[in-house]
């Protein structure tokens, strides 16, 4: 479920949208491009994509792709989607906003897809669920759950999590305020970065715990361009707070870490928004002597009961090798994805676009994510699970029926 930051990119969306306005003209000529898909036809169904494979979003955007095209090679093993083979084109944005709405504008203009599929991040997915709205195609997409991707109002936009992102951070405040009063921390830093995904869930969770009683000691938005948090680490540890919420995505979620292991300095709580949350390029990217008792928030774990779960962890390991642990969410998501295709065609025997917007529209729909259904807005209304660091496993710890271990209340290793 993770959201990539963006680094040098404006943060607040207003570039993205910026972008998809100046593009205006060149896509309003381009007309209507919007091929049929249907059971009538032999052709491959094909699929188009934009994935960061290489900037700042490449980690989860390379996750992304392995989830989509093991989806792929899936359903084509069973013989496609109603009777044709699954062609995804995947291509490059670099993780830039001003690239996907190229490549999503290439893809339906000049490489004639059938449909498409989402990017990673917030950032990238609003001027791209633009460019699909314009030309009445259908938007799944994985990792684009900020509240500025919503705002848009774009009823061809599904987004496959539980819910909005904005909302990632409640059960961590559920958590906590489940606590017996004496065990609650009483202050808090809110350490945030300058992201439309990232920093409304540290808002969020602060506006709970402030309402409960949790006094805010310090809060600082800080630049996607950032480097080095260790001066933003040693404003909070003079602040001495017993609970950092950070709002991150996943490279400054690692800088954060290790710049209070090199500070020696811990709070007594440590809730990361996001890259604590991905079991494969946490531990290697800030040791794995130094996860324990992080907590973070997902929706798909290898525990997990959901739908086709079982199935899939099977073929990811048999197709990219490591373990079930290893398995990061956003391949989840992307996978999860493809299978609300496939249940839509099973359903109506079509998968042309304006059916894939109706149909998603009416009803539950099983996935790897859970139950899903979609506000007008495309926004599910579920929930995550909190998951904590033991063991040197990412494990879910709460709520208790979702929870595979009670959370620990340890130090943090490198607290002393």
């Amino acid at each position: 479920m993770r959201q990539a930051r963006h680094g040098r990119h404006v943060c607040n969306g207003t570039a993205a949208v910026a972008v998809v306005a100046a593009a205006g003209l060149v896509l309003a000529a381009c007309g209507s491009s919007k091929p049929t898909a249907s059971a009538g036809s032999h052709a491959a169904l094909k699929i188009g994509i934009s994935l960061s494979l290489t900037g700042d979003f490449s980690d989860p955007g390379k996750n992304a792709e392995r989830g989509y095209r093991l989806w792929a090679d899936t359903v084509n093993a069973k013989g496609g989607i109603l009777g044709r083979k699954v062609q995804l084109k995947i291509v490059d944005d670099t993780s830039s906003p001003a690239q996907v709405v190229t490549n999503y504008q290439n893809l339906i203009t000049k490489d004639h897809v059938d449909l498409t599929f989402g990017p990673f991040s917030s950032l990238l997915t609003i001027p791209a669920s633009q460019v699909a709205k314009r030309y009445g195609y259908a938007f799944l997409e994985p990792a684009g759950g900020g509240p500025k991707v919503f705002a848009q109002h774009l009823n061809n936009l599904f987004f496959v999590q539980p819910a909005p992102v904005v909302k990632q951070g409640d059960v961590f405040a559920d958590y906590v305020l489940s606590l017996p009063a004496a065990q609650r921390p009483k202050t808090a830093a809110y350490p945030a970065l300058d992201d439309p995904f990232a920093s409304p869930i540290a808002d969020e969770v602060r506006g709970r715990l402030e309402a409960a009683g949790i006094r805010t000691v310090y809060q600082q938005i800080y630049p996607a361009e950032i480097t080095d948090l260790a001066p933003v680490v040693a404003a909070m540890a003079a602040k001495k707070p017993d609970l950092v919420v950070g709002g991150t995505q996943a490279d400054d979620a690692y800088r954060m870490v290790k710049a209070m292991v090199q500070l020696k300095w811990a709070p007594k709580m440590l809730y990361l928004s996001n890259g604590a949350n991905d079991p494969h390029n946490f531990p290697g990217n800030v040791g794995p002597a130094n996860v324990n008792g992080i907590f973070s928030s997902g929706d798909w774990f290898p525990s997990s009961s959901t739908y086709g779960s079982a199935a899939f962890i099977k073929a990811y390991t048999a197709a990219y090798g490591g373990t079930a642990d290893s398995i990061d969410s956003t391949s989840a998501e992307a996978f999860a994805c493809g299978q609300l295709l496939e249940q839509v065609a099973a359903k109506t025997g079509k998968v042309d676009n304006a059916t894939v917007i109706a149909t998603l529209h009416k009803g539950t729909w099983k996935t790897l994510e859970g139950n899903l259904s979609w506000n007008s807005d495309g926004a599910a209304d579920s929930s995550y699970v909190l998951v904590q660091w033991i063991g040197g496993k990412m494990l879910p710890v709460y709520p208790a029926d979702r929870a595979a271990h009670a959370p620990a209340t340890a130090a943090l290793p490198w607290s002393g």
